[in-house]
Parts: C-alpha cells; structure tokens; sequence
C-alpha cells in the first residue's frame, strides 16, 4: 500500500544517510585487521548455527542393531546372564567407536541463556491458560479428535461462537470503510464492537466528514459536523482539531488546516483508519479476554521451537543437528567428558560425596570428612558457602529437584536439611532417630520426605515438615549402606553390607523383593529416570545393572576396583552411560548397553568415592580421599582415554 511503502522508503534513507558511512568505515577496518593478522577470509569463518530438525538424523541414535549385541555367557553368578570379555565380537569394537564418535560431534559451549522463570512465562496468567486452552483444542481439531475437542469446549466454557461472530464482524467493518460503504459501517457502530469505543467512533465520523469536504459536498458536511461530531468534539486528538474541521467548510483544499496539513487522501486515511481499529482490537483482546488468532499448528510450532532452543543451547553445541524422538525428556547433548573443567579444593580431609544442586546444576555441594559442606559455583569453582553443624563426617547428600534445600547424612547419627534460598544457608532442620552412622539420605521425588539408612541396619522415612519419623523400614542383618526412592515414588530402595538389596512399599512399609545375588557387600544403589534398570555397586569388583521387572540382572560392568572398607558409589549418566569412582583413583564411564569401558578419567590421586552428573550442564563430578571435588567436561580438541 501508499503508506507502508512511503514509511519503508523514507526509513531506508534514514538508515543509508546515518549508518552507511559507519558501516563502510568500521568494515574496511576490520578488513584490514584481519588482512594483517593472516586470519582467513570473513566468509569462511560464518557457520550457520540454524538447524532443521526434521530433515536431520543422528545414525544408530538409540544404539539399537542386532549385530551390536555380544552373546550372553553366565559368568560369577551361574543363573546370570553377564557379558564375558573374552566374547567381546568386533561389533562391539565398532559400536564403541561409534559411541566415541557421536560424542565428538559436539563443539562450543554456551554458558550462560536466558533461563524460563516465571518472570518470563507466567504458567498462572489467565491470558496464557486461555491461549494454552485455545492451541490444545487447535491440535485435537487438526488431529480430528472432534469429540475431545467439544468436551473441551463445554468444560473450559469459552465461547467460541461470540468470538466467531465477532472475527465475521471485524472484516465486515474493514472492509466497509476501505470500500467507504459508510451506510454499512454505521451499522456496525451500532454492536459492541464498536459502540462503546468513543474515541474510534469520534474518527469514523472525521473520515466521513473529510470525504464531504474533499468532494465539495459543503452542506452535507455541515449537517454531519453538528450531527455526528460536535457531540464528540471532547475527543479530538489534537488540540484545535475540532476548529480545523470548522474551518474546513470555508477552505479550498483539506490541508490548508494545520491539523490535516499531511492528511493522505481519502484511500490512505481509510488505510489509517482500518489500522487504528486493528490496533484497538489488539489492544481489547490482550487487556480483557486473551482472545487471540491461533495460528496455524501453534503447539507443534511451539514445541520445534522448544526443541531447537534446547538443541542451540545445549553446553555442548552439536555439529549436526539430530532428530528428536520424544518430548517426555530435555534434550541433553550426548558427550563422554575427557577432561577437567575445575578443580575444588577447600576441604581439609577426603570428600566422600558430590551432587549438583537441583536440576539445573548451577552450584555443586560436597561433604567431607572434616564434618562440613561446601557449594561451589559450577562454572567458576569458586566455594559459595561452607555448611557447618554436624560433628562428624559427611556420608551422604541430596537435594530437591528445585535446588532450594540440601540435606546431609552424618556419622553424628543425624540428618540436616539446609535451606540455601537464603544468601547465608542455615540448617533448617535436624533429623535424629538413628543410633549410629548415617550412610544414606534421599529427598522424594514429590514429596516432602527424606529416607535414610544407617549403621543401626534400620531404614526410616521422614517428614520434613515435622521432622518425624513416619515409618522404619526393618529387614537387614547389616548396615544399610544406601537409601533411593523410585521415581514414581511409592518404593524405596535400600542396598546393605549384608550383601542384599530389598524393595520396600512406602505405605505398608513391608520388603516386597529381595536381590541377594551379589558377592559382596552392596555400597550403593540407583535407578534410571523411567524405573526400569537398578544400578548397584558392590565390593566383588563389580557394578550390576538390573531389569527390575524381570528381577534379573542384565549387565556386568568391571575394570574399576571395590573391594576396600571404602563405599565406592556409581550413577547413571546420560540414558546410555553409567559412571562411578574406583579405589585406583580413576573415574570410570562404562557404556550400559555393552558393560564396556568408553572412558577413564584420571586426575584424582587417591581413591574416587562418587561421581555424579548433571544432564542440563553436561557436566560430570566426583569426589575423591584426595581432599577435592572435580568437574569434568568434554573437550574435542582432547583424545578419549580408554
């Protein structure tokens, strides 16, 4: 139209006369710097960092692929079916390097994004759950769940036929004021669209009155001023507006008045006069009742773009975008750390434990055996806070999935929880019961409820709130050495020095399942995200992957060595890879579908107690009788250590 492209040419002037020569100058310039320092070309360092996700895809993604599967041969345990090195095919050497390779197909680290607070998406506001409502019934009627979306409808109470209505009327107006059908348009002033805008109705009538006096139709345009806008002269946009109109009936040309001096003409104010309803609309439907046009696919746009920012923001940008497969996890970036990223030190004895704080792993807490807690800034290294309270050593830790609170096992015989929403972290409760060691401690996943183990071979469930015990879980003949729950939240499970691991139910408090296949003592135990495997580390040398539906175990992982008084302590890493620490002082990455060893981290030089890893940081830490904690990253200018 006229007008946007007057306003496009007049801003590219505007843009060529003050930017162009700064552009110029500050381009040559740097020309020449680069000339000068034997850089490349300009055009050969840009990487384009937009992927399209769809017509991406890493190969042999999920591992999957009967020709990687190694046969099964029982070995220590007879009834169980673990993988014998000695029958490690070739396959399993090229899945290995395919491993290795897809983890070096990720490059650049972005450290810092903006976060989703609630500061920037506000879940509770009435406009988002209306817009969140409106794209859900968009999906299910793209989908043609017809039925479910009618529910929808009926249950959410929107009235979707108004607001149709309403849309018909909108282009019924534009289009009778770009046509200067003003019979039809005074129609329409008479419904709520209009009828309760003043100030719009105030310009409708100065558009007709303009067109009066452009076509000389004086006596026409003098019954409508008394008419239709003296009545509305309070409303005028600019002052004397309504004496101009006045005086237009006596002159020769619309802009001889000042206020019309850069009036448009008819079709160009009629264009004006559109874009002023359109803006008023808008502004209405923002400022009372959220109702927007949805456009087409909204939620399948919002979920790619979600998945692109998760790809591009990775800590570890891949070189090749991949497909993503499913939305029920966070896209983390698939690497095998080989280096040292940091170095904490500050504890003054061995640090027997390490987790990151909360799910987005900003900070990291350790405890020591010289009876405190540290928080580390995960980026810097740098120590944020020492913890202290308790009057013997640090067994255990874990924190909420939000990062406000940490709690700590002790050989005090207590467990602390620690508030760290303060700039100054208290202890904010102090959990006791258990006569002896605390080897264990564990937040619910839902729940404000904390397990613990100990010497006493006991296992108690907590209420934080109040700090007492809600049940105590009895059944080992020894110390129970580690405490989780699953990640539903309704079992707990426990490993002991008596060699066993049993399943609890949380609300009958009975041993549902029992393992006992293990050779030696249980130091600790873990589950995936979905429930499925059981990790558990004992003191034959071996960690043990289980199906816990079938109650079977399914992978042996060895090469690290536990056999010691020490609890040496391993985790799942990624959905595919398992790491725990070693009495040889080398942090140990096993692949869990093959039991084989993608990696060995060396650094510490006394025995590794934990590791621990954070998918959102990408980012692995263990804690070592060294006195430090280490964060490792991956580098790919460093080669794999195996």
């Amino acid at each position: 139209m006229l007008k946007s492209f007057v306003i496009k040419k007049r801003f590219r002037d505007i843009y060529k006369l003050r930017w162009g020569s700064w552009i110029r100058d500050h381009a040559s310039s740097h020309r020449k710097e680069r000339m000068s320092s034997g850089d490349p070309p300009a055009s050969t360092l840009l990487r384009d960092t937009t992927h399209m996700l769809s017509d991406l895809v890493i190969n042999d993604a999920d591992g999957s692929g009967n020709d990687d599967s190694p046969n099964l041969k029982a070995q220590d345990d007879p009834p169980s079916p673990f993988w014998n090195r000695s029958s490690v095919s070739h396959s399993t050497a090229a899945r290995r390097r395919r491993r290795l390779a897809a983890s070096s197909q990720h490059m650049g680290m972005h450290s810092s994004y903006v976060r989703p607070t609630e500061d920037i998406f506000n879940a509770n506001d009435p406009r988002i759950k209306e817009d969140i409502l409106g794209i859900i019934m968009q999906y299910l009627a793209d989908e043609g769940f017809h039925a479910s979306q009618a529910v929808l409808y009926d249950e959410t109470n929107v009235k979707w036929k108004e607001r149709e209505e309403r849309t018909i009327e909108v282009k019924r107006l534009k289009k009778a004021i770009l046509d200067g059908d003003w019979q039809e348009v005074e129609k329409l002033c008479t419904k709520p669209l209009v009828k309760n805008h003043r100030s719009f109705l105030y310009s409708i009538y100065k558009q007709q009155y303009l067109e009066y006096i452009e076509r000389r139709e004086v006596q026409k345009a003098f019954t409508f001023l008394n008419k239709r806008l003296k009545p509305l002269e309070h409303l005028q946009t600019r002052p004397n507006e309504f004496k101009d109109l006045c005086y237009l009936l006596t002159a020769k040309s619309i802009h001889e008045a000042p206020s019309f001096k850069n009036w448009e003409g008819i079709m160009g104010a009629r264009e004006n006069l559109v874009d002023q309803l359109q803006s008023m609309l808008d502004f209405e439907t923002a400022d009372r009742n959220g109702s927007r046009y949805i456009p087409p696919s909204r939620l399948l746009t919002l979920l790619r773009q979600a998945v692109a920012y998760q790809i591009e923001f990775s800590r570890y940008h891949p070189k090749v975008a991949p497909a993503v497969h499913s939305l029920l996890e966070n896209y983390t970036s698939f690497v095998i750390p080989n280096a040292t990223a940091n170095i904490l030190s500050g504890h003054r004895r061995n640090v027997k434990c390490v987790e990151f704080i909360g799910e987005e792993g900003q900070e990291i807490v350790s405890g020591s055996s010289d009876n405190t807690l540290r928080i580390w800034g995960t980026e810097t290294g740098e120590c944020h806070a020492i913890l202290e309270g308790h009057t013997s050593r640090i067994w255990d830790v874990s924190t909420t999935t939000q990062g406000d609170f940490v709690a700590s096992a002790s050989g005090d015989g207590t467990v602390k929880v620690w508030n760290l929403r303060d700039s100054l972290p208290q202890c904010a409760t102090t959990l006791t019961g258990h006569s002896g060691d605390v080897y264990s401690a564990r937040y619910h996943p839902h729940q404000d409820y904390i397990v613990t183990g100990g010497y006493d071979k006991s296992v108690r469930l907590y209420d934080i709130n109040t700090g007492a015990v809600i049940k105590t879980f009895q059944g080992h003949q020894l110390a129970v050495t580690k405490t989780i729950f699953n990640p539903l939240g309704n079992l707990v499970v426990s490993g002991s020095k008596d060699n066993t691991i049993k399943f609890w139910d949380i609300v009958s408090g009975l041993c549902i399942r029992t393992i006992s296949s293990h050779l030696g003592e249980v130091t600790s135990v873990e589950m995936n995200s979905s429930g499925t495997y059981l990790l558990s580390s004992s003191k034959d040398n071996s960690n043990r992957l289980w199906d816990v539906r079938m109650v079977r175990p399914i992978q042996k992982l060895k090469g690290h060595q536990n056999t010691s008084k020490n609890f040496i302590r391993s985790c799942f890493a990624d959905n595919s890879l398992i790491v725990g620490g070693s009495e040889d002082g080398v942090v140990y990455i096993w692949d869990q579908d093959t039991g084989e060893v993608l990696q060995k981290l060396r650094g510490h030089s006394g025995v590794v107690y934990e590791a621990a890893w954070n998918a959102k940081q990408g980012l692995l830490a263990s804690c070592s009788d060294d006195q430090t904690v280490r964060v490792w990253c991956y580098d790919e200018k460093l080669p794999m250590d195996i």
